[in-house]
């Protein structure tokens, strides 16, 4: 958790930021978490069999601002140049530090893959890098402990930039962070300091605008989504305040065919440039009676009040999550209600 925390600490207010390694989504849900659900996160994961992944958890932690995008993230410093407040790399890496809880981690390692990893760091680096605004934090990560891989990977970018980077401390990061400090401010957690695994983190600043990298040539297609309309609008306003289901103007409502989205309304000057994968909440599929609601919208938005609300005890929520129909010792009064446990939504149900 300690990137997340290296990124927030310098840039408490950021309103577009990116995680361009994202899955399986702790990271995500941590930025989510410091941003209240504010803003936009770009989350990018360029495995397609961990996106699925990334959107599950997610979903199940009731994230709206995010969008999913799934590329080789070398394209956002040429597709999205100076569009974020702040950038997370956790990048991929040779895996040394996991080897107390993998040991397998280092069967496949050598110094020649050493080398070409910290190639594609230096890739995803330079990206990140032309696609921060001036002004705005970078935080670059890896779970390795070799130098190649961490401090060399950051001199590179110092040397290619002059002038252009600073470097921020985080020896005071947390209690005992100046035992991992390293004589740049990185910090270099080996697992002998704090009985943990070993990981590396370098907090960047970038100062000023450098030359721009050339415009890629892909074509993004049209996007497949349209605003609704002011009159759609305040009818779907209207029928989820019904079930308790209330946002404000951070989200902004859109239709693909049956389906209604709600997009976070930061991700607007972002259309058009990249493909996404998926952006915000699907929020209700229309059908001739109305609205169906969808979960993930339920567990993001709910805001049931003591009439909507059906509170579950412990082993009715345990009905509840095994995809059982439950049958409380209380009737429940309204015919559509949002069960809780915890006082924490669990989803829509009918009598």
């Amino acid at each position: 958790m300690l990137p997340v925390a290296a990124l927030f600490d310098a840039s408490p207010d950021a309103e577009a930021v990116m995680d361009m390694a994202a899955a399986p989504g702790s990271k995500t849900t941590q930025i989510a978490a410091m941003m209240n659900n504010h803003g936009v996160i770009l989350a990018n994961e360029f495995s397609s069999s961990r996106v699925k992944v990334l959107h599950a958890n997610i979903s199940r932690c009731g994230v709206s601002n995010t969008a999913l995008t799934h590329f080789d993230a070398r394209v956002f410093g040429p597709a999205l140049p100076e569009m974020f407040d702040a950038i997370l790399l956790d990048a991929p890496c040779s895996g040394e530090g996991v080897i107390r809880k993998d040991a397998d981690a280092m069967k496949n390692w050598s110094l020649e893959s050493t080398a070409e990893i910290a190639a594609t760091q230096r890739d995803l680096l330079d990206s990140a890098f032309h696609a921060l605004k001036p002004g705005g934090t970078l935080v670059y990560s890896t779970c390795t402990l070799n130098e190649i891989e961490n401090q060399q990977v950051i001199a590179w970018l110092l040397e290619r930039y002059p002038g252009a980077v600073d470097i921020l401390p985080l020896n005071t990061l947390f209690a005992g962070a100046a035992q991992a400090a390293t004589a740049e401010g990185y910090l270099h957690v080996f697992p002998h300091l704090f009985d943990s695994e070993g990981f590396f983190v370098a907090r960047l600043r970038k100062r000023m605008s450098v030359e721009p990298m050339p415009e890629p040539t892909y074509k993004v297609g049209k996007l497949p989504f349209l605003p609704v309309s002011r009159k759609l609008e305040n009818e779907i306003i209207q029928a989820a305040k019904a079930v308790s289901l209330q946002w404000d103007e951070r989200l902004t409502l859109w239709q693909r065919d049956k389906e209604i989205w709600l997009f976070p309304a930061a991700i607007v000057p972002m259309l058009g440039k990249v493909r996404f994968s998926r952006i915000g909440l699907r929020l209700a599929e229309t059908f001739a009676k109305g609205y169906r609601w969808q979960h993930e919208a339920v567990i993001a938005l709910a805001q049931p009040d003591a009439a909507q609300r059906f509170e579950l005890s412990a082993a009715e929520a345990e009905e509840w999550y095994r995809g059982r129909d439950v049958y409380p010792e209380s009737t429940p009064v309204p015919d559509e209600m949002i069960v809780t446990f915890q006082q924490q939504p669990l989803g829509l149900a009918k009598k």
